[in-house]
């Protein structure tokens, strides 16, 4: 499975990880294994359960001048840890918001911004509108905490989307805790050579690599070619021959595919869906050579008996493929 950047991958890692579909991935950590989607993930945590203190230890020592002694000491006034002690029935999230503990600046803005993200959040509202909300506290953090935060964001906006097929947060946070498969680049090495899994990997990374069935993900304009390459001729040129590489990196079988809408959100109250235009790069004569099919329609009278549908389509497929 090709795809032009890490992240493109997300869901897809999610949706195999659920079905217990093992796979590898080459280029970029795993998309749950980065810190700023443990972050997120921390915050939806403390959510859906106020005594969690290990992620209390972690948001809160991405408050600026928070170290691990002082985020200790509003856990304390928190009451995070449950004791005999404790006030009866207490939740420390409303006690972040009613009664927030005194820091000094510039944390204290901070903070107070974070017990307003917290109270957004409470209630019924869907899973994806949290995120989203969590993900407008964590911007201005995360330029002050990580490198590359504009990346670290637009991930953020991508987990907003895998949350929107879900319609409850303990759900999506228990799919997202689930333990994937080591890849290769972890001490534990790749899979036994008897077991059966999923090659998962940037363009970049499958440079001299060949398999005998290749699936090429996203081949949609903005994404192939990635609209962050296409500034001038050089590196529209750059990116033709990056998905000629994905295309020659199959020996037998090749699939392309890009979907017919996807997610992104231009401005915070527009449609979050948009229609996809296929990759510039498959033209009129390249696309007569392909044979097409489309996972949602009907009008296609050779589609397999089973039909595959909406935006699983892919991981159905593959799950039917490993028999699981």
């Amino acid at each position: 499975m090709l795809f032009r950047t890490g992240h493109h991958s997300a869901h897809l890692e999610i949706e195999l990880t659920r079905r217990n579909i093992p796979f590898v991935k080459f280029g970029g950590l795993k998309f749950v294994e980065a810190a700023h989607v443990k972050d997120v993930v921390a915050l939806l945590r403390i959510l859906e359960n106020p005594h969690d203190e290990l992620a209390w230890f972690r948001i809160l020592q991405l408050i600026e001048g928070v170290g691990p002694a002082t985020a200790s000491r509003i856990m304390e006034h928190l009451e995070v840890r449950r004791s005999g002690s404790a006030t009866p029935d207490a939740s420390p999230v409303r006690r972040l918001i009613e009664q927030p503990p005194p820091i000094p600046q510039p944390g204290r803005t901070e903070l107070e911004a974070l017990a307003e993200a917290c109270a957004d959040c409470l209630g019924d509202a869907p899973p994806a509108v949290q995120v989203e909300r969590v993900r407008r506290w964590c911007e201005p953090v995360f330029v002050r905490v990580y490198d590359n935060p504009a990346v670290r964001v637009a991930d953020l906006v991508q987990l907003e989307r895998i949350a929107s097929g879900y319609n409850t947060r303990g759900r999506f946070i228990a799919d997202l805790a689930l333990d994937p498969p080591n890849s290769t680049g972890d001490l534990a090495g790749p899979p036994l050579l008897d077991e059966d899994y999923l090659n998962l990997s940037t363009i970049h990374s499958a440079k001299g690599c060949e398999w005998d069935v290749v699936h090429v993900i996203h081949a949609a304009d903005g994404m192939i070619p990635s609209d962050m390459s296409t500034g001038d001729e050089a590196q529209i040129e750059e990116e033709r021959r990056l998905f000629y590489v994905a295309l020659t990196r199959a020996k037998v079988d090749l699939c392309v595919y890009f979907p017919l809408r996807y997610y992104h959100r231009r401005m915070g109250l527009d449609d979050p869906h948009s229609y996809a235009q296929l990759t510039r790069f498959v033209t009129d004569g390249v696309r007569a050579l392909f044979d097409e099919r489309s996972l949602e329609g009907t009008e296609e009278p050779e589609l397999p008996a089973k039909e595959y549908e909406g935006v699983e389509a892919i991981t159905d497929f593959l799950a039917d493929l490993f028999e699981v």
